[in-house]
């Protein structure tokens, strides 16, 4: 049971309503074992010829009662211990959520998406079967057992009772070496799941890739794979899970058979009444379901245990980037940016992506970066939101050192346009105001949306700014996300604006609308732009051109045009290729 063991403050939370939920299941039990008890003298009464009238009412009364202790009692624990098992389920869900949120942009590059929904559900469901009917199970089965076995000692004899169980231990016995193989199996189940679900989510989310290349067969084929190795395996499981209950069943129904026959001759002697004996059996009758449950509990347990070590690799997981002490926390910042002699290497790469990397970029003032794919652009800008953290060098804001800095206080003062430009589920107007907690006035979501050239499709709409956008922004086109998301962060109004490449599927027409619009309203923002059209930069304050993780011009746009190296040469390539286009 140490996998539970973090679970450990929401069990003393919660301690009261397991309590009374354990003392309503203990009231159960005791009401079940005086029925046997119960029908025993009724059977003595009725052999001596004494039950009369009155007599039989009292039974039926006994008897009546007893059923409404049941009924009253089971309502109440499933109250109490099952409504828990649901607590537990959101308490352990929302743990695991909040924690996923917390960790790295690595760890997701490390981690499969489909892995991670399979412990946000599957595991967590195990989980709570575990501790909600696997703790029922559980203490019902051992009260009952002890409980039961002073009964039959109390009605018969030890010798009698002796005889009636004597497989316990051979059902300990099977119980120990079952479980083990159950838990091994239920990890390697859980493991299969994670790669159906994996399947399963990327299939989907790239259905329109799949069909455009024709690949739904290949698809098709790769999913029968993974399906039939998790049923595969879901049947290895089921093989021992499943031949575990029927073998205690019968190792049970043999000392039956055992306790009839010996139980049997000593009412023929008078040695024990006949109500004893039928008290007796009803009693042996009564282990037959903590015995079978035996089965099921272990499985259960097994299972949830399985899924909780699951859940506490990824609980245990610490984030790469750490947040100091003392970190210090500014309403506000003016903007100016420094990098110092930076260079990283992403994790497990032998390569630096950056080298040496040194440049100011003053309050209010425009940087571009240009360069090829995979010369590092991106990476400045993940570095400076301390999404990864430099190897060496120092990254400052306003003379702070961003490490200094809380995580907050440097991601809420800078807008982000990402290059996948990521929108939700949710209306247009939801997606453009998503930086902020509160209700934020449509004039001012209309403003942000005007400036980055996205207003006039929206109102185009039959829902306007109230349109409900499909997955990933899927209605849209790609143009008219990147403009949703520049207006997302254009919105926040942030000392800091970063735009990585997020013009590209524009036309030039309107990209150069939209560096109109931002020239306005930003005069007081410190702006980063990335890109590879270097008409969307020449009117930059200062270019870095890169080159496999090296700055190798620098100056205006005029200056490295002046300086006829790499940025002349690139510009006067995509000036022939408009030539070309025209």
């Amino acid at each position: 049971m140490g996998s539970f063991r973090r679970l450990k403050d929401f069990f003393f939370k919660h301690k009261w309503s397991y309590i009374f939920g354990i003392i309503w299941l203990l009231s159960v039990d005791a009401a079940q074992l005086a029925i046997p008890r119960i029908l025993g003298n009724l059977t003595d009464d009725l052999e001596k010829n004494i039950l009369d009238k009155s007599g039989i009412i009292k039974y039926v009364f006994y008897i009546i009662l007893a059923g409404l202790v049941v009924a009253v009692g089971r309502y109440f624990w499933r109250m109490y211990i099952i409504g828990n098992s649901r607590k537990l389920e959101y308490h352990l869900r929302k743990q695991l959520f909040d924690h996923l949120l917390t960790l790295s942009p690595n760890y997701f590059n490390t981690h499969k998406t489909g892995d991670l929904m399979s412990h946000a559900t599957n595991d967590i469901s195990a989980v709570r079967r575990a501790l909600g009917f696997g703790i029922i199970m559980l203490i019902d089965s051992l009260f009952l057992i002890i409980l039961t076995l002073y009964m039959m000692i109390n009605t018969t004899s030890l010798k009698m009772t002796i005889i009636a169980v004597f497989n316990l231990p051979i059902i300990i016995l099977l119980t120990r070496n079952f479980g083990k193989t159950i838990y091994n199996r239920s990890r390697i189940v859980q493991g299969a799941f994670s790669n159906l679900t994996e399947i399963t989510q990327e299939s989907f989310a790239g259905i329109r890739v799949i069909k455009s290349f024709v690949q739904e067969d290949l698809v098709s084929e790769k999913f029968y794979q993974v399906n039939e190795d998790s049923l595969r395996k879901n049947l290895d499981l089921v093989k021992v899970s499943g031949s575990f209950r029927p073998l205690l069943q019968f190792v049970f129904s043999i000392s039956l058979l055992i306790t009839i026959y010996y139980g049997g001759k000593q009412v023929i002697v008078g040695n024990i009444s006949l109500g004893n004996f039928i008290a007796f059996n009803s009693f042996l009758a009564l282990l037959n379901w903590p015995t079978r449950a035996l089965g099921q509990i272990i499985n259960v347990l097994q299972r949830g245990a399985a899924s909780m070590d699951r859940l506490n690799l990824i609980l245990d997981e610490k984030s790469e980037i750490l947040e100091l002490n003392d970190a210090i926390d500014l309403n506000e910042i003016h903007g100016e940016i420094q990098f110092r002699n930076v260079s990283f290497k992403y994790p497990n790469s032998n390569y630096n992506a950056l080298t040496d990397i040194n440049f100011t970029v003053e309050k209010g003032k425009t940087l571009a970066i240009v360069g090829k794919t995979g010369s590092g652009k991106t990476t400045i800008v993940n570095l400076l939101l301390r999404l990864y953290d430099i190897s060496q060098g120092e990254i400052l804001i306003d003379d702070m050192d961003v490490k200094n800095l809380s995580l907050k206080t440097l991601r809420e003062n800078i807008g982000y346009v990402p290059q996948d430009n990521f929108l939700f589920s949710q209306s247009l107007k939801d997606n453009i105001a998503f930086a902020f907690d509160e209700k934020v006035p449509d004039k001012k979501i209309y403003s942000a949306a005007k400036i980055a050239e996205v207003y006039d499709n929206i109102m185009k709409f039959p829902k306007k700014f109230d349109t409900i956008l499909g997955e990933r922004g899927v209605t849209l086109s790609g143009g008219q996300k990147q403009r949703t998301s520049i207006a997302r962060a254009i919105i926040k109004e942030p000392p800091i604006l970063i735009l990585d490449d997020s013009l590209s599927a524009v036309d030039t027409e309107t990209e150069e609308k939209i560096l109109n619009n931002l020239k306005d309203s930003t005069k007081d923002i410190t702006t980063i732009i990335i890109s590879h059209r270097i008409s969307t930069i020449q009117s930059a304050h200062k270019i870095l051109f890169l080159d496999n993780g090296q700055i190798k011009e620098r100056g205006t746009h005029e200056e490295l045009l002046a300086l006829d190296g790499l940025y002349r040469d690139l510009y006067e390539k995509q000036l022939l290729e408009e030539k070309i286009k025209g």
